[in-house]
C-alpha cells in the first residue's frame, strides 16, 4: 500500500511539473509576440513564419532579467526544447544554440503534442478562467473539519456548474473529471483527505494559472505542495538563499514597528485571514509560516473622493516598477481606495519611491480608486512584468 501511494504522489509531482512548464512556455510565448520577437522571418529566399533567433532571444532574456548570463538562459530554452513546447524550425537540431538559428513554439506551427495529460491541464486551464472571470458564487470562504477555507468550492455546486456550462453531459462524466483534475494537481480537496467525489467535500484549485511565472522556475525541480496565493500574489520577496536576513520593516503609524520575514510571490493563502498574509513560504524555509501585521498601517480610512479634492492634502506620484526575479516588492491592501500596506526595502518597489500608506490611484493608466486590493492584485499580476502605478501620499504638515 505504501509503495503505491508513493508511485501515486510521485506521479501527481510529475504532472504538476508539467503543467508548470506548459504554463511557463504559454506565458513567455504570449510575452514574445507582444514584444515582436517572434515573427515572420526570410533565409535564403525562403519565409519561416512566427519564428525567433535563437542569439536574439537570448540577448532578450537577459536584457528583461530572465537570466542572470547566457549559459543559464540557453539552459532555460533547452528546457522548453526537451519538453516539446519550442523545436528548430526544420528539427535539425535537437539542442538549443546561442546562434542566428530559427526557433518556433510549436503552439504557433500546430506540431504541440497533445497527449492526455496536455489535454487534462488545458481543459484545467480553461475551467479556471471561467470560473475566474465569471461571476458565481462557487469560489468562497466556506468552512470543514471546523477549519476556514478561503477561494473553496463544494464538489456537488462545481458538478452542477460544469453541466451548466457544457463541459460534461452527466454527473457521472464530471465525476470522472474531477477526478482527473486531482490526479494532476490542478485542484485539491481542501485536507488533501479525499479523492474528488459528487458531494459536500470542499475543494480548490491547487494551480493559480494566472500568476506571472519566472522563466529560472525551469530550472528548479521542486514542485509546490501547497495552494497558489490568488490574493496578493506579486507582493513580497523570497528569503535569500544563503540565510542572510532579508526581513523588511511595515511601519505603522500606531505605535508598533514588526519586522517580517519576506515570502514569495505565491505564498499560502488557503488557510490566510482575508486581512493578513504570512511571513515565510513552507517551499522555502523551514520555519511554520506565520501571520503577521494584520492590522491595516492606515490612521484612518480615505474616501476617492477626498484624496481628489482640489487643495487638499494629498499629492500625487507616478512610479514605474520592473519586477525582478522575486516579485514588485509590496503588498496593497484595503478597498475603495487599496492602500500600499507593506514595501520591501530591498526590492523594486521601494527603489521606484514607493511607501506604506500611499493610496493607489492607477495601475497602468486603469482608474482603481473603486476597486478593491484583490482587483488591483490581479491587475499587476495579469499584466506586464513594467508596472505603472500612481499614488496619492499625504503631504508633510
Amino acid at each position: 500500500m505504501d509503495n503505491m501511494v508513493n508511485t501515486m504522489q510521485t506521479k501527481t509531482a510529475e504532472l504538476e511539473r508539467m503543467a508548470e512548464v506548459l504554463v511557463i512556455g504559454e506565458q513567455l510565448r504570449l510575452r514574445l509576440h507582444e514584444g515582436k520577437v517572434i515573427k515572420d522571418r526570410r533565409h535564403h529566399l525562403r519565409t519561416y513564419p512566427n519564428c525567433f533567433v535563437a542569439k536574439e532571444l537570448i540577448d532578450w532574456l537577459m536584457e528583461h532579467r530572465e537570466a542572470s548570463d547566457r549559459e543559464t538562459a540557453i539552459r532555460i530554452m533547452q528546457k522548453l526544447l526537451d519538453h516539446s513546447i519550442i523545436h528548430h524550425v526544420c528539427d535539425e537540431h535537437k539542442d538549443f544554440k546561442d546562434m542566428k538559428l530559427f526557433y518556433r513554439f510549436r503552439k504557433d506551427d500546430g506540431t504541440f503534442p497533445l497527449d492526455n495529460e496536455a489535454k487534462v491541464f488545458m481543459r484545467g486551464q480553461r475551467i479556471f478562467e471561467k470560473l475566474m472571470n465569471t461571476e458565481n458564487a462557487l469560489l468562497q470562504t466556506r468552512e470543514e473539519e471546523g477549519a476556514a477555507f478561503e477561494r473553496a468550492l463544494v464538489a456537488s455546486e462545481f458538478v452542477d456548474w460544469l453541466l451548466q456550462e457544457g463541459e460534461v453531459t452527466s454527473r457521472e462524466e464530471a465525476e470522472v473529471l474531477g477526478r482527473r483534475l486531482l490526479e494532476h494537481g490542478i485542484i485539491q480537496h481542501v485536507t488533501n483527505k479525499n479523492h474528488f467525489a459528487d458531494g459536500e467535500l470542499l475543494y480548490q484549485f491547487r494551480m493559480n494559472f494566472r500568476r506571472r511565472r519566472r522563466l529560472m522556475e525551469l530550472l528548479t525541480d521542486r514542485c509546490r505542495t501547497i495552494p497558489e496565493n490568488q490574493e496578493s500574489p506579486f507582493c513580497l520577496r523570497k528569503q535569500s538563499t544563503d540565510r542572510r536576513n532579508t526581513s523588511f520593516l511595515s511601519v505603522s503609524p500606531s505605535k508598533e514597528i514588526k519586522v517580517v520575514s519576506a515570502v514569495r510571490r505565491s505564498s499560502m493563502s488557503g488557510i490566510c485571514s482575508s486581512s493578513g498574509y504570512y511571513s515565510s513560504s513552507p517551499i522555502l524555509s523551514s520555519s511554520p509560516p506565520v501571520l503577521c501585521n494584520p492590522k491595516s498601517v492606515l490612521r484612518r480610512q480615505v474616501s476617492p473622493e477626498e484624496l481628489q479634492t482640489p487643495g487638499g492634502p494629498y499629492i500625487k506620484r507616478t512610479f514605474t516598477i520592473v519586477g525582478d526575479a522575486v516579485g514588485w516588492g509590496f503588498v496593497v491592501r484595503g478597498s475603495k481606495p487599496c492602500h500600499v500596506q507593506a514595501v520591501d526595502p530591498s526590492g523594486p518597489a521601494a527603489a521606484a519611491g514607493m511607501k506604506v500608506c500611499q493610496f493607489v490611484v492607477s495601475v497602468n493608466g486603469l482608474n482603481v480608486l473603486s476597486l478593491d486590493y484583490r482587483t488591483v492584485s490581479n491587475l499587476i499580476l495579469t499584466g506586464p512584468r513594467t508596472v505603472v502605478m500612481e499614488v496619492m501620499e499625504e503631504m508633510l504638515q
